[in-house]
């Protein structure tokens, strides 16, 4: 199949998905996004992200968009403050960085940056692809919640760390690393929480120690992102937490980081609306899978891992990539191996750089 006429299925409107349908049809290619979303409000986009220039930057001037990101991105947050737990005084040391010129962004702003640019009707909101078959000629059926069906010539699942269209591809699924994550945050903290903004600051605010963290992250529109972060059973809270019991989560929170400086505990004890739990699962690396013509994946469908700050780059780098090969490439399948031969080795890198950094971060426990 000529990759200039092929249909092309990307499943899943995450910025992986968006990136590879902003360079297709800057390029007048065909695609069709499919995400079981409802609508693009449906859920919240998560917190701020470092856009990298080797990396996110790439795939953004590659869809055109770099000079709109740079108008909405936050330079300034950047900043890290690493504090001393006990103290809460900033220590010398370096937060993690890397490079002299990776902004913040919200990732609902970068989301909607994406949407904004593709054209209308390029995403089909609110259907659920629940797996992929092959046709026996290359092509592939979608399958649908609904009972319906579509076919294509490129099926890409950008459908994230619980992908339906992996399975067409690798037998992998993703693992729980023992670390967790919980996650709260400020509203309007400039006005209502001033003290704890003037403490974290434009950026992020680090604490941590004997293998658990606090993280405190300046998103826009005076919001700061909290992330608890320590190592658990998957199943902690059904010990003696009920889930969802915000008090209780508090008071198992409060105890597991007594001795703390108050300024410190006061994330755990002050903030608006619930904790949200967020195990840390990954994919086996380097994960990797044998070519099957027509079908691919990218992003966390394809290597899933800690989230200390790359995932969102490579994602929307592997739309790019492939967008790139299908347009050079004179067939799809040409395009598809030049893609993977391409996006498989540097997902191993990054998977193992991501695996030391949460190690780094949350040290494993010495028996």
């Amino acid at each position: 199949m000529n990759s200039a006429h092929a249909r092309i299925a990307v499943v899943g409107a995450g910025l992986g998905g968006l990136a590879l349908a902003r360079v297709l049809q800057l390029h007048g290619r065909r695609v069709t996004i499919f995400e079981c979303d409802a609508s693009a409000s449906t859920r919240p986009q998560g917190g701020s992200l470092d856009i990298h220039a080797d990396t996110g930057q790439v795939a953004l001037r590659a869809a055109g968009l770099l000079d709109r990101f740079r108008a909405l991105s936050r330079p300034e947050g950047q900043e890290w403050r690493v504090v001393d737990p006990v103290t809460a005084t900033v220590l010398p040391v370096l937060g993690p960085s890397h490079d002299d010129d990776s902004p913040e962004i919200d990732r609902g702003q970068l989301r909607s940056l994406f949407l904004e640019s593709l054209a209308e009707g390029t995403v089909r909101w609110g259907r659920t692809v629940t797996g992929a078959t092959p046709l026996g000629d290359g092509s592939w059926r979608l399958l649908l919640d609904d009972g319906t069906t579509e076919d294509a010539d490129l099926v890409v699942g950008a459908d994230g760390a619980w992908s339906r269209i992996r399975p067409a591809l690798s037998e992998a699924t993703p693992g729980y690393t023992g670390v967790t994550f919980i996650e709260t945050g400020f509203d309007d903290c400039d006005t209502r929480h001033p003290a704890l903004a003037r403490m974290v600051g434009n950026g992020t605010l680090l604490a941590t120690a004997d293998g658990k963290a606090l993280l405190a992250q300046r998103n826009s529109n005076a919001h700061i992102r909290v992330y608890v972060a320590f190592r658990a059973p998957h199943d902690w809270q059904a010990a003696d937490v009920e889930p969802g019991d915000t008090a209780a989560v508090r008071a198992h929170l409060l105890k597991m980081f007594d001795g703390w400086d108050d300024s410190l505990l006061y994330l755990l004890r002050h903030h608006d609306g619930a904790f949200v739990n967020r195990p840390v699962f990954v994919l086996p690396a380097p994960h990797t899978w044998e070519h099957v013509p027509g079908i691919t994946l990218l992003g966390d469908a394809a290597h899933l891992m800690p989230p200390v700050g790359l995932g969102a780059n490579l994602a929307m780098l592997d739309g790019t990539d492939l967008a790139r090969a299908l347009i050079t490439e004179s067939s799809i399948d040409d395009a598809v191996r030049a893609y993977e031969n391409l996006m498989l080795p540097r997902s191993a890198r990054a998977a193992q750089d991501c695996a030391e950094a949460l190690g780094n971060l949350i040290p494993p426990t010495v028996s």
